[in-house]
């Protein structure tokens, strides 16, 4: 799918996405990855749901965001509660959807001007 708002250059927006890409400002990112309004993370680790350790978490959580918008790939799946676990403990709430989902989400949020962070698994099919 493809957006076609204009927004601030200086804000990293989901411009698109497909099976095994995500594409942020104008660049192509084939693997995990965080966007921030101010910050592109293009080597978060997990690439895949089973790879998701609490440590991961504790990554996003140190990026200090408002929330976190989780993509899981193709589906939503929920991952264990002691996994996010570093993101409850600061406060910051966590919203669980399929990584199309989250792309639109994580545009809309933080066009609103809040400190979001889309922490976007690949589409697999």
């Amino acid at each position: 799918m493809r957006f076609s708002l204009e927004i601030d250059a200086n804000r990293y927006f989901v411009r698109s996405y497909g099976p095994g890409w995500v594409n942020v400002n104008e660049r192509e990112v084939r693997q995990s990855l965080i966007v921030m309004p101010e910050r592109l993370v293009t080597d978060w680790p997990p690439q895949g749901f089973a790879e998701l350790e609490e440590i991961h978490f504790a990554a996003v959580a140190s990026l200090e965001p408002e929330m976190v918008v989780l993509g899981t790939g193709s589906r939503q799946r929920f991952p264990h509660p002691q996994l996010i676990r570093p993101l409850l403990a600061k406060g910051i709430g966590v919203e669980v959807m399929d990584t199309a989902a989250a792309c639109r989400t994580y545009n809309v949020i933080m066009l609103e001007g809040r400190r979001v962070a889309a922490v976007l698994l690949m589409i697999t099919d």
